[in-house]
């Protein structure tokens, strides 16, 4: 990831960004920057939306409830990013905030939950999901969104599964005790990696997850991690291996 301004506000939008193109970054970010940070007409601000790269824009024009902001200047253009799918059991609110937020900033592609038979919080708030790695990508510069998707079932999910896309799965009982070994000659660049609920996966989940051959088991070593502990540890591990951490 290139150099970028690590003082300056930073706002993710969806439209198009072009030289000189006005953006209308909806009310609550208007508000954000005009009553909260207090900015003025004129005022730079980096805006990015995934596809475009980051812009130095400048407020054009201020309302009560609004705001303009025009595209001066492309500082960065827009980055690669790994083709990492990151799979996980839904967690209670603060916690699945947490991982989705450290997930966003480790660079995944896409977050999928999936419930489990020992699930414990099967209702998950995508909205929230997103709102958070919007956040986590404004606030680290980076450039990228990942896409928030439906929950789905753990049986639905590899039943639909892209046969071409390895399916890295943290296991404590993995047959390669180190998880650098075990990630060895993975074929393809399209990855995915799954945390399982605090329970752990239900013996007929392993035998499952075994049997794919796609799949690959990974320990994270000798002490039971939290699982959102356990999603910072396991995408470490894979970007260190096969993602962009090389």
């Amino acid at each position: 990831m290139g150099k970028y301004d690590f003082t300056a506000q930073r706002l993710f939008v969806s439209q198009p960004l072009t030289d000189g193109a006005e953006v209308d970054p909806g009310p609550d970010a208007a508000h954000y920057l005009v009553h909260v940070l207090r900015l003025k007409e004129g005022a730079d601000i980096l805006l990015f939306n995934g596809t475009d790269g980051e812009w130095r824009c400048r407020i054009a024009t201020v309302t009560k409830r609004a705001c303009t902001l025009r595209c001066e200047e492309q500082v960065r253009v827009q980055d690669t990013w790994p083709d990492i799918d990151y799979l996980f059991a839904p967690l209670k609110r603060s916690r699945l905030d947490y991982m989705v937020q450290k997930a966003a900033e480790m660079g995944v592609a896409r977050l999928q939950p999936v419930l489990t038979q020992h699930t414990m919080a099967e209702r998950v708030n995508l909205d929230r999901m997103r709102a958070n790695a919007i956040e986590a990508a404004e606030q680290c510069g980076i450039m990228h969104i990942p896409d928030v998707r439906e929950p789905m079932k753990l049986d639905a999910v590899l039943g639909a599964w892209d046969t071409s896309r390895t399916l890295i799965f943290c296991d404590e009982a993995a047959d390669v005790a180190n998880p650098i070994e075990a990630m060895r000659d993975l074929p393809g660049s399209k990855l995915a990696v799954l945390v399982g609920p605090e329970g752990g996966f239900s013996e007929g989940e392993q035998k499952l997850l075994r049997g794919k051959p796609y799949t690959r088991a990974i320990s994270l070593g000798p002490r039971i991690l939290r699982a959102d502990t356990a999603a910072v540890a396991a995408l470490a591990l894979v970007n260190a291996v096969a993602g962009d951490w090389r």
